[in-house]
């Protein structure tokens, strides 16, 4: 893992920074990449560059940050495993993030009010302001920033090999840290999307919400405010259409026949039960002001 400390006599910002550079961003495109870097080079003193080369280094530099700002170049998948590593070791309460997104998955990074152009997002990091937002966490220790839906509509793309991964270690072993992040759980990449009614029992804060008898279509839980996530279910439509079933709760409990859930960028299970739960203000991310 390569680290260039660099320094510049004008800092926009007393705090010194902690750039680590995703592998596939740089990838992705390095032109952004070397525009991020520079911006964030010339606004902070001292800054640290990281360039990790496999998901193991990547988790390494967050841990050995010391007092340093960490800021994620790099794509939603990025920042969720930044967000999953912190939380993993109990450190998100007292660490905010910064991220300049680079990269194809951007749905959440804009979603969540980061720019995504590499200046904007850049200066966002040096002149913004952090905002503390819920987080849902499940029973597996797994982590939903942005949406939890089920069936996955739309899955996951799978990156193209034309080598079948031979020749990516990075690829395989950046797979093997996600079985080893979310146990019991498959490579969180499905061929497609499930389709049809399910029947799943949900249930708010232990009332049920709807159960086995009644097919749906799709829920949805999103975390709001105040530590109480926004549940929708979209029942079967039998004759006339039916209306979703809306409520808000802390704990949310889906269960039933074997299922999948696209949690942000990623495809999880088949499961039979899973609980999330909402974690108050439990992580921090630095936006725009204004």
């Amino acid at each position: 893992m390569a680290e260039v400390a660099t320094s510049r006599t004008f800092p926009a910002t007393s705090e010194q920074l902690l750039v680590v550079i995703d592998p596939v961003a740089r990838r992705a495109d390095g032109e952004s990449v070397r525009i991020a870097k520079d911006v964030l080079s010339a606004g902070a003193a001292g800054t640290k560059v990281c360039l990790p080369d496999s998901p193991e280094e990547f988790a390494k530099a967050l841990a050995r940050r010391g007092s340093r700002r960490p800021v994620v170049v790099g794509d939603d998948r990025a920042l969720v495993r930044a967000v999953t590593l912190l939380h993993r070791q109990r450190e998100l309460a007292g660490c905010a993030l910064s991220l300049v997104p680079v990269g194809g998955a951007l749905a959440l990074s804009r979603s969540l009010g980061v720019p995504t152009g590499a200046v904007a997002a850049a200066r966002a990091v040096l002149d913004g302001a952090v905002r503390r937002m819920d987080l849902l966490v499940d029973d597996s220790d797994g982590v939903v920033l942005g949406a939890l839906r089920i069936p996955p509509v739309g899955g996951v793309a799978r990156e193209p090999e034309a080598d079948g991964g031979a020749g990516r270690p990075w690829l395989r072993t950046c797979r093997s840290l996600v079985r080893t992040l979310v146990p019991a759980r498959p490579s969180g990449i499905v061929s497609a999307p499930e389709t049809g009614p399910a029947r799943l029992r949900v249930e708010v804060d232990g009332e049920t919400l709807v159960d086995l008898g009644q097919p749906v279509e799709g829920v949805s839980v999103v975390p709001g405010v105040c530590g109480r996530a926004r549940v929708e279910v979209r029942p079967v439509s039998v004759g006339a259409e039916a209306s979703p079933l809306r409520a808000e709760a802390r704990a949310v409990t889906v269960s039933g026949a074997h299922f999948r859930y696209r949690a942000d960028a990623a495809v999880s299970g088949p499961v039979r039960t899973r609980t999330w739960v909402v974690r108050e203000g439990a992580w921090g991310l630095t936006v725009p002001t204004g």
